[in-house]
């Protein structure tokens, strides 16, 4: 029986050394790394690795069931793929479940529509934030690199002739930044 770890990060700048040090300690032979968001089910190559390297017997150990999966349907369907190559699952962050019991997997069933649940009403607070921020006038993304006068002189230049890339120059930025003042 091999123990085999998965632990995720939403961001490259986020640290996996929490869960690897878990995982570790509870003796996982090999431990799968992924560094990506946890909005979509589908960008965890690691995982997907981790899985398909269960053989029988095995178990998957998982350091946080959330950093898994973010919904009901994807926590089932782990968990049925993980049943399906006679292997067990074992979530640290759920000590408490055994999921070779049916009470086990439909504890955890529940744990995952929760996952789901929080997701949403993260995304819903974030939205409305947004659109808080927004109705107070705050603008969103990177500050301009030119003031409206400047902006007005590199529309001027362009309108005379002058390149994209000189007026670029001219005021020491990029000639896409210029050419994007006209759409």
């Amino acid at each position: 029986m091999r123990k085999i770890g998965y632990a995720r990060v939403s961001t490259a700048a986020q640290n996996l050394d929490r869960q690897v040090a878990a995982l570790r300690a509870e003796g996982c032979v090999e431990v799968f790394r992924d560094k990506a968001s946890g909005k979509s089910t589908n960008n965890r190559p690691q995982l997907e690795r981790a899985i398909d390297e269960l053989a029988t017997g095995d178990v998957l150990i998982v350091a946080e069931w959330d950093r898994a999966t973010r919904s009901m349907l994807d926590g089932i369907a782990i968990i049925e793929r993980v049943a399906a190559r006679g292997s067990l699952l074992k979530v640290l962050d759920r000590g408490y479940l055994d999921l070779t019991t049916p009470v086990g997997r439909g504890l955890m069933a529940l744990f995952s529509a929760l996952a789901e649940d929080e997701r949403h009403r993260i995304v819903s607070r974030a939205e409305g934030g947004r659109q808080a921020a927004r109705a107070r006038g705050v603008r969103f993304g990177r500050r301009l690199k030119l003031t409206p006068h400047q902006r007005a002189d590199a529309i001027a230049r362009l309108d005379a002739g002058e390149s994209a890339r000189s007026v670029g120059k001219h005021f020491n930025c990029s000639h896409k930044t210029i050419t994007r003042l006209r759409g």
